[in-house]
């Protein structure tokens, strides 16, 4: 019979709260998302209160369904006071890994922008888009042809620049810049219970037949790596967040295990 635990319950109602808390204070979004380091935005709050923060109805949604479907069976074992501790502490280590593959992309994309500035060609503007950022699709292509077609235009190529140096700015520096959700320990939770549970059965639409968890985990775990290796146009997915969740919740498993935890 289905049921609620009360750890879960509360983790859940706290989300919704400050889900409709961010429909009337929309600060609340900017200065509780987890912005990249070195941005003006960033503050050390923030890798705690990322995790309670959602960008939508449907990303709520999500996680909290996930959250209530999963997170009782590691109450039952564990008890509340351990399944937040596990909670917080993937949540808290997803976002520190996260901000590392964000530091790692924006050096490069700074770098990137640099080598344009010092020289600007049609080539070198579709190329900086295909490399960091790949959800705007084609958009650049009609800018870059005609840069190759007028490499002297002082002015397209001065627009080119300045429309590099936004695209810097606004993934550092703007208020949307920063990541939201609670996948990271949401994906945690996964991944712990196919450790403990490997062989409990789930259905999954719109298979016809039950799998096994681990293999679930397994198939979630390479395409969050997929997608994080190869975004596509429209993605704002913090795949390797999710899948950050999941290593150090692994680690803590390991570190409990030992210590008898």
């Amino acid at each position: 019979m289905f049921r609620i635990t009360p750890v879960v319950r509360n983790l859940i109602l706290i989300n919704v709260l400050l889900f409709f808390l961010q429909g009337m204070f929309p600060e609340l979004t900017v200065y509780g998302s987890l912005h990249p380091i070195g941005s003006s935005l960033l503050y050390p709050w923030q890798f705690v209160t990322y995790m309670f923060l959602h960008g939508g109805l449907g990303h709520l949604f999500s996680n909290m369904i996930t959250l209530l479907f999963f997170g009782a069976s590691l109450e039952d074992v564990w008890g509340g006071k351990k399944l937040v501790t596990f909670w917080l502490i993937c949540g808290l280590g997803a976002g520190i890994l996260y901000q590392g593959v964000r530091y790692y992309e924006l050096r490069e994309m700074n770098e990137s922008r640099l080598a344009f500035h010092e020289q600007p060609s049609g080539v070198a503007f579709a190329e900086f888009f295909r490399e960091h950022v790949p959800q705007a699709g084609e958009s650049y292509a009609l800018v870059a042809r005609q840069m190759q077609k007028t490499p002297d235009d002082a002015q397209l190529m001065e627009g080119a620049k300045q429309t590099v140096d936004a695209i810097y700015r606004q993934a550092m520096d703007s208020p949307q810049s920063g990541m939201l959700g609670a996948s990271g320990a949401v994906f945690g939770i996964l991944f712990a219970l196919a450790y403990l549970f490997p062989n409990q059965k789930m259905f999954i639409f719109p298979l016809p037949i039950p799998i096994s968890i681990w293999l679930y985990v397994f198939l979630f775990t390479a395409y969050e790596l997929w997608k994080g290796i190869h975004p596509t146009p429209g993605d704002n997915v913090a795949h390797f967040a999710h899948l950050g969740g999941m290593l150090v919740g692994f680690i803590v498993l390991k570190v409990w295990e030992r210590r008898g935890v």
